[in-house]
């Protein structure tokens, strides 16, 4: 269909009138075929987020080595791999179309947090912007329909000037609410034994479904095979639709990268935290989606033929790619902690019209979460990545069962383990007869990507950055020892420890305490150039994971909620104590440092225990509650809501745990880092910590970086953040200048 025709989608003002919503429209981009300088390598890369042609004969791939993250592609046996996109926004997502004709990414506009979704084919002609080109919008990338006719796209709507639609949700009063209002919902479990509760911005409870969804009209789809392709029915006009609330709607759409057909809608969100499309069945009747916010997440299956979801089940955080259809769209596989303490593959049995009629345990392993789901192309086997710990276990399992492929295409491959050389797996992307494309990383490597070639042993793509490069010459990486211990009440807590080099086993030594983001992320045992800079300086580093990271079950991960934020806060001095106990960690000499949630434990830290620490740096973190609910994205408040309380409705308990409020309390100097485009974080959360210490005489710098957001993707930023931090650092816990240590200069 035309450009001109496409339709667009309407909602009444309410005065008469409609506001239209339209469609993302695609935009040409200069081709990117043909020869290109290569770009200066840098001295150590990293390549991560493979996805593989059908044939298993190229891999796409995000690499560093232009200093910034770009698409790649090369051959998984052998050849140079070629640049595909030149540009210099960083790529953060990549999708082998799987007829092998496109190749859709992510890109990061100015390195900010705003996205758009990009296509081009493989030879690097018809480069276009699928979707996130219009001002203000974002756009994430879904799965792509099986004959590889569409593309599904999620597209975050500028503000609009109509009204939202929706069905009246139930305020804490009884009272109908206003459309679009935040509401109350129910508590996790437990969360009353902490003495606090979570209030949504907006948007259904875990296990709901929006009735957004029901109210959609008519049918995208005839209910064919490989809707879009050239045996399918023609696609029915598009059905009318709430306008997408003004910077707070999600819309989700599939989208012909030919520009031939229309955009399908397939679902919209008024207010909410996340919408991806994971897989679509391949006779076009249902669709999977991942939905709400962190902790909350949950898979719902849409009829696409009226739009109507037909069932939802809470699913796991992590990984966005929680679940695929069987081949005959009676089973759904999906990765799910429903109702237990660590993930598992659970099977659904479908009905046809998407009901789930029963639903069972597939794959578990006691202690261990199911961290990645890779079903293979054809449906009858996947990949199943398990979380031990913090290190990956990797497996290929058959997928059988009452909804198994009927007996003319038999199961035929055998169950069997994958060994890997490295410590972490981050993305496994199944291509060709049972090979698989994966990304690993490790405490001895950069990120690399490995092939696996059918039911034999990864090895290593040539493109992937050597060993011996994984740092500067003089010194190896240092492997972390776990150290699992006990928090003040009872909780246990765990960590990695990096000893400095050249340090006599038990003598003590200055450390860093370093806290991720999150809070649900985990410390891994991967190679972190961090913390090779800061060792090459002499510090020790220990890396815990406080209560509220992933990776120890649902209930850690939740123990942060409410009041028991205040535990987490109390969990970083339990960290400390231990690193110098058992470390040796030298007790007058620590440091706190952290990024994203991290950063807000280091100011939080600082103000609650002022004479723990020598000195912080505290990175892209929240200083006031109040002030970053104001500023951060709106599908970013939704999932913070979550997690830390409603900003109005519970605004006493946001005040008391935001380290702004407790500012006179602190003691030593701090670093703030942040970067310029953060909208996840807004840059004034720094701001105002740093000048409010100043204000009471404390030491206090700021560093923003340009042309960044929440995460630093430039190599020269990022070296320059490392050496600023590590100054700063060796400044004011050794006494030295800084800038003279004989490591870590040249690392990128």
């Amino acid at each position: 269909m035309a450009a001109e025709a496409r339709h667009q989608l309407t909602a009444p003002r309410g005065d008469g009138r409609e506001a239209p919503v339209a469609a993302p429209a695609t935009v040409p981009l200069a081709p990117a075929e043909g020869a290109r300088d290569e770009p200066v390598r840098l001295t150590a890369h990293g390549c991560w987020y493979p996805s593989a042609d059908p044939y298993g004969g190229r891999i796409a791939f995000i690499c560093d080595r232009g200093g910034v993250p770009q698409l790649w592609t090369g051959p998984p046996d052998g050849g140079e791999a070629h640049l595909l996109d030149a540009g210099p926004d960083p790529v953060s997502e990549v999708s082998w179309s799987p007829d092998g004709r496109w190749i859709a990414y992510t890109t990061r506009p100015g390195g900010g947090e705003h996205s758009r979704v990009l296509c081009v084919r493989p030879d690097g002609t018809g480069r276009r912007v699928l979707a996130g080109a219009e001002p203000g919008t974002s756009a994430y990338l879904g799965c792509w329909l099986h004959d590889g006719s569409a593309v599904a796209v999620t597209v975050a709507a500028p503000a609009t000037a109509g009204p939202a639609v929706a069905a009246p949700a139930t305020a804490p009063t009884g009272e109908p609410a206003e459309p679009g209002e935040p509401h109350a919902v129910g508590p996790p479990t437990g969360w009353s034994e902490r003495d606090g509760h979570a209030v949504l911005l907006g948007g259904t409870h875990r296990g709901d479904v929006d009735p957004a969804f029901r109210a959609l009209g008519t049918a995208v789809f005839d209910g064919v095979p490989g809707a879009g392709s050239p045996h399918a029915a023609p696609r029915a006009p598009f059905p009318e639709a709430p306008t997408v609330r003004a910077g707070n709607g999600l819309a989700a759409y599939l989208i012909d990268p030919d520009g031939v057909a229309a955009p399908a809608l397939v679902a919209v969100e008024q207010t909410a935290a996340t919408l991806r499309v994971c897989d679509v069945s391949r006779d076009g009747r249902l669709a999977v989606l991942r939905r709400g916010p962190r902790n909350r997440r949950e898979a719902v299956v849409v009829r696409l033929a009226d739009l109507a979801a037909a069932a939802a089940v809470p699913v796991a955080d992590g990984d966005p790619w929680i679940g695929a259809f069987s081949p005959d769209a009676r089973r759904l596989w999906l990765r799910s902690d429903a109702d237990r303490e660590f993930a598992a593959l659970l099977g659904a049995d479908l009905a046809p019209d998407g009901s789930i009629t029963g639903l069972s345990v597939a794959a578990e392993r006691a202690g261990a979460d199911l961290e990645l789901l890779a079903v293979a192309h054809e449906g009858r086997g996947a990949f199943l990545a398990w979380n031990d710990g913090g290190v990956s276990d990797l497996e290929f399992r058959p997928l059988t069962g009452a909804a198994a492929p009927d007996a003319a295409a038999p199961v035929t491959e055998a169950a069997r383990d994958v060994p890997l050389p490295h410590e972490v797996a981050t993305r496994v992307a199944p291509a060709g007869a049972g090979g698989a494309a994966i990304a690993l990383s490790g405490s001895q490597r950069r990120p690399g990507v490995w092939w696996l070639p059918g039911a034999g042993t990864p090895f290593m793509t040539p493109w992937s950055s050597r060993d011996e490069d994984a740092v500067p010459p003089g010194r190896r990486p240092t492997r972390p020892v776990h150290h699992r211990f006990t928090a003040r009440d009872g909780l246990p807590l765990s960590g990695w420890y990096y000893r400095a080099p050249g340090r006599a086993p038990h003598r003590p030594a200055p450390c860093v305490i370093h806290l991720h983001g999150g809070p649900e992320e985990q410390e891994r045992p991967v190679l972190d150039p961090l913390y090779h800079e800061l060792l090459g300086r002499g510090f020790d580093v220990f890396a815990p994971d406080v209560r509220g990271s992933s990776g120890h079950g649902r209930s850690f991960v939740d123990a942060d909620l409410g009041t028991g934020r205040f535990a987490a806060i109390e969990d970083v001095a339990d960290c400390a104590a231990h690193a110098v106990l058992a470390g040796p960690a030298d007790p007058s000499r620590l440091a706190v440092m952290g990024r994203s949630y991290g950063g807000y434990l280091v100011m939080a830290s600082l103000v609650w225990h002022p004479e723990l620490f020598r000195t912080g740096v505290a990175v892209c973190g929240m200083s006031d509650f109040r002030s970053f609910f104001a500023g951060t994205e709106p599908w970013i408040a939704e999932s913070a809501a979550h997690k830390y309380g409603h900003p109005e409705r519970d605004g006493d308990l946001l005040r008391s745990l935001s380290p702004l409020h407790r500012v006179d309390a602190l003691r030593v100097p701090v670093l703030a880092v942040h970067g310029e485009h953060d909208t996840n974080v807004p840059p004034g959360e720094s701001e105002q910590f740093v000048r409010a210490a100043r204000d009471r005489g404390v030491v206090a710098e700021l560093l923003t970086l340009r042309d960044e957001g929440h995460d630093f993707q430039r190599a020269d930023n990022r070296r320059l953040f490392r050496r600023t931090a590590a100054d700063w650092l060796e400044r004011h816990l050794i006494g030295g200048g800084g800038g003279t240590a004989p490591f870590g200069h040249g690392e990128d």
